[in-house]
C-alpha cells in the first residue's frame, strides 16, 4: 500500500548539495591541518550539523576555532548560492505524489538558512512541501527522532504510515527511532545507510514504484 504521507531529507535527496558541501569542507580542514578525502568526509560527517561536524574534527587534529560553524556556513552559503541541481527524477517523483494525493515534508539537519539558499534557487519548489522543518531550528537534529515526528504531526500521519527518504546512516537511525519505514537514495551503494535498516535505491525515478504509486 502507498504511503499516508512521505518525508525527505533536504541534502543529497531534493537539492544535489553533497558534493559541493565536502568538497568545501575538505579544503577547509586541509587549510587546519586536517587531510581527509571525500570518502572519508561522505562516511564519517555526512547528515551531521555542523556543530557536530566541527567538534568531531577538532578531536582528529584540526585546528577549529570557537566561530568556526558561523564562518563555515558563511563560506557554505556563498559557494551553494552559486548555484546547485536538483537530484535528478526528484520533480517527477513530487509529481507523482501530488497526483496520488499524498502530502510530503522536508525533515532536515540543514540550517533554515541553507535551505533557503538551495531550495530558493527553484522558483515555487518550497511551496510544495507541507512543511520544511529543520533539526537546528524546530527540534533536536538526527539521529534523534523529533525531527521525524514532527514532521509526521506536519504531515498529520501517524509515523507507521509514512516513509522517509534519505541519504544517509545517521537520517536513517533517525527514522528507525521514530518508527518511520526509510527508503535510502545511494546510487553508488551506500552499506553504512543498509545497516541502519533503510531499503536502499539507486534512481529517484524507482521511487515511486517502490512506494506502490498509482499510475
Amino acid at each position: 500500500m502507498p504511503p499516508k504521507a512521505v518525508i525527505f531529507d533536504c541534502d543529497g535527496v531534493v537539492v544535489d548539495t553533497e558534493p559541493a558541501t565536502l568538497a568545501l569542507l575538505q579544503r577547509d580542514f586541509a587549510e587546519r591541518g586536517l587531510e581527509l578525502t571525500l570518502d572519508q568526509l561522505n562516511e564519517g560527517f555526512v547528515g551531521s550539523v555542523m556543530a557536530e561536524v566541527g567538534a568531531r574534527a577538532r578531536a582528529m587534529g584540526a585546528r577549529i576555532p570557537a566561530d568556526w560553524v558561523e564562518r563555515f556556513y558563511a563560506r557554505l552559503y556563498d559557494h551553494l548560492a552559486q548555484g546547485v541541481a536538483l537530484v535528478p527524477g526528484i520533480l517527477t517523483v513530487l509529481d507523482r505524489l501530488d497526483a496520488a494525493g499524498i502530502p510530503y515534508a522536508i525533515g532536515s539537519n540543514g540550517s533554515p538558512e541553507k535551505m533557503l539558499v538551495t531550495l530558493g534557487q527553484f522558483p515555487g519548489l518550497t511551496q510544495r512541501f507541507r512543511a520544511v522543518l529543520s533539526g537546528q531550528a524546530d527540534t533536536l537534529p538526527k539521529p534523534a527522532p523529533d525531527l521525524y515526528l514532527a514532521s509526521a504531526r506536519a504531515l498529520n500521519a501517524a509515523p507507521a504510515d509514512c516513509v522517509v527518504i534519505e541519504d544517509s546512516p545517521t537520517g536513517a537511525r533517525a527514522a528507525r527511532a521514530a518508527g518511520i519505514r526509510c527508503f535510502g537514495y545511494a546510487p553508488e551503494g551506500n552499506p553504512a545507510l543498509a545497516a541502519e535498516g533503510a531499503r536502499l535505491f539507486d534512481d529517484m525515478t524507482h521511487l515511486p514504484a517502490l512506494l506502490d504509486l498509482p499510475g
